[in-house]
């Protein structure tokens, strides 16, 4: 019996769209053949779906109306988009809510020319496609980008042919239609028609339409349909046969491919990104920026992992970053970047590069002496420090230091960018270690660049002394420069951090209002334990950060930690929590109690 479109129906069909996309998972897998062979199209999708049905339960309340059942799973399916497809997702996802959430609003004033449920629906799959199409930066058609629009077409046509056409009928319009235009992909793109496969996002969301159609109560012909090969398996084998390495687009959006995948959440204000989106498409390709209202998911294929990285921290705060390689062609080898600046991602000839480099040499001004411990044209790593105690730390693990109060009192980034400078290598990792010294580090890593032709800086986005320290503890200066700073990176984007200080005055806070003296508890810069005894705060907040999980513990201890408190929060972790590890460092930190990390 057709349903009303609301959260009940909502929830249906998110449950039936994760069991449609994880029974064809495999075979959406084996024909993801571009931007790179790499079989996960289907997964990618499979864990956004799982995300997003999560948020849903989250904030399952029983019956309503579906626009705030479709804004969770527009949220949810951001923060847990995987890949260029699960953004492109979540984006769709995000154009239905904005649909549904104006319409509801239209209906609380009392305006007369809200749509029927058939129209509803049509013209939320409409904007759905829209929003699709504004996130990726190039489009291109024989993608789930074509599949989405030919489906909205089809509903709109739906719902305008009979005007009291109700959502159940719709959706069965543009799931009919998503199959045929899944079947045209092949005839659009050269490197699907030369693997004989169609687009693998596009039979993705074939499936995810059938299962609406199914929740609404009228159920496509065959429950197979909705997913079960409606397409040809390429007979290489899961896609990486000789069409897997041919040119051709980087999935929706067009492009050559890169050597890292690099995705992450940003909190940055709507007017910052376009000049985000303008400095990332420079970079690379298969861009997808989706999201808004401060909170945004980019995901982008480039060479240069840190600078896709450093973008966003010029624009905002990244955070959850990840950063994968990827494969092309037959081999499954990482991309290599072009090292060489060839162009077309061609190595120049060997006479080439060498005369290249000699111009190079003798056009440049003069590079520092490098500093101690830095070997010629080597590779350093600047770190920014509170505390005695955590220089002489960083400086064990091989990073030249500058003091915190340098770094803030110097302005533009100035200080940072002479520490960078004064290196005298030809490669810097920068490691801010505070959120109020992103913008800064981003600075400074440009002017050093535009001051000496050839170095290369990148920022990897440390917001706290212990994600430094993380960053550190794996960084490698015989790896390639782009291999070193992902692996930096995706450490500290690993490491969750905490805080415990005192209030030097009243203020509020996510926690209430603190008095001064109060002892504060942080997690991630927010509040959330105020409390009058240092011991008891700290052990709350280790106790919380922990119940996410976590394998190594990091205490580092400031200059007016009271004794004992370091030994009573390892015995708490050695008998709340078996395997996980305990490093205490004296850090000597004024500026804090302690600061905790989670790995």
């Amino acid at each position: 019996m057709p349903q009303p479109f609301d959260s009940t129906v909502v929830r249906a069909w998110i449950a039936l769209a994760l069991e449609a996309v994880g029974e064809g998972r495999e075979e959406i897998d084996a024909i993801n053949v571009f931007p790179v062979a790499d079989g996960d199209t289907g997964t990618n999708l499979q864990r956004t779906l799982d995300a997003a049905a999560q948020a849903l339960d989250a904030e399952w309340d029983g019956d309503a109306p579906a626009a705030p059942a479709l804004r969770a799973l527009a949220r949810g399916a951001l923060l847990g988009a995987c890949g260029n497809s699960g953004t492109i997702l979540a984006q769709l996802l995000r154009g239905m809510a904005e649909t549904y959430a104006a319409a509801e609003s239209a209906g609380a004033r009392g305006e007369a020319e809200v749509p029927g449920a058939g129209r509803l629906l049509a013209d939320a799959l409409g904007r759905a496609a829209e929003s699709a199409y504004e996130a990726v930066a190039h489009p291109v058609e024989g993608t789930v980008l074509s599949v989405a629009r030919a489906a909205a077409e089809a509903a709109g046509r739906a719902a305008a042919d009979e005007p009291h056409a109700g959502a159940p009928e719709v959706a069965r319009a543009a799931h009919e239609r998503s199959r045929e235009a899944l079947t045209e992909t092949t005839g659009q793109l050269d490197v699907l028609r030369r693997a004989g496969v169609v687009d693998a996002g596009g039979s993705g969301l074939v499936a995810v339409l059938g299962a609406l159609a199914d929740a609404l109560g009228e159920p496509v012909p065959e429950a197979a349909s909705r997913m079960r090969r409606p397409y040809p398996v390429p007979n290489s084998g899961g896609g990486s046969g000789s069409s897997a390495g041919a040119p051709g687009p980087s999935g929706p959006s067009g492009g050559g491919g890169g050597a890292y995948e690099v995705m992450y959440l940003l909190d940055a204000d709507d007017t910052a990104m376009a000049g985000l989106r303008e400095r990332l498409d420079g970079l690379g390709d298969s861009l997808v920026v989706g999201g808004g209202d401060g909170l945004w998911s980019v995901h982008v294929h480039v060479d240069d992992a840190g600078a896709a990285v450093e973008a966003g921290v010029g624009a905002g705060r990244p955070h959850r970053i990840r950063i994968t390689h990827l494969t092309q062609g037959e081999t499954g080898e990482p991309c290599a970047p072009d090292t060489a600046g060839a162009p077309g991602g061609a190595s120049a000839e060997p006479a080439a590069q060498a005369q290249a480099q000699a111009q190079t040499q003798a056009e440049a001004p003069a590079v520092p002496d490098p500093a101690p411990g830095v070997a010629a044209g080597g590779r350093a790593v600047v770190a920014v420090v509170h505390g005695d105690g955590l220089a002489g730390l960083c400086e064990d693990a091989g990073a030249l230091v500058v003091r915190a109060k340098e770094a803030l009192d110097g302005p533009d980034g100035e200080s940072l960018g002479a520490a960078v400078r004064a290196t005298g290598a030809a490669e810097v990792v920068l490691l801010p270690n505070d959120v109020d010294l992103h913008a800064s580090a981003s600075r400074a890593a440009d002017a050093a660049r535009d001051g000496v032709p050839g170095l290369r800086v990148a920022v990897v986005p440390t917001r706290a002394a212990v994600q430094g320290v993380a960053a550190l503890a794996v960084h490698d200066p015989e790896r390639r420069f782009d291999d070193d700073v992902v692996a930096m990176t995706n450490a500290a984007g690993a490491t969750r951090y905490g805080e415990v200080t005192v209030a030097d005055r009243p203020f509020w806070t996510m926690a209430g209002v603190c008095e001064g003296g109060d002892v504060l508890g942080l997690v991630e810069d927010d509040v959330v334990v105020i409390g009058r005894d240092v011991a008891g705060t700290a052990a709350e907040v280790l106790e919380r950060m922990l119940a996410a999980g976590g394998e190594m513990v990091t205490l580092i201890v400031g200059e007016h930690a009271p004794q004992g408190l370091t030994e009573r929060l390892e015995e708490q972790v050695r008998s709340g929590h078996l395997a996980v590890d305990t490093v205490v460092y004296e850090g000597r930190q004024h500026s804090s109690v302690l600061l905790i990390g989670v790995e």
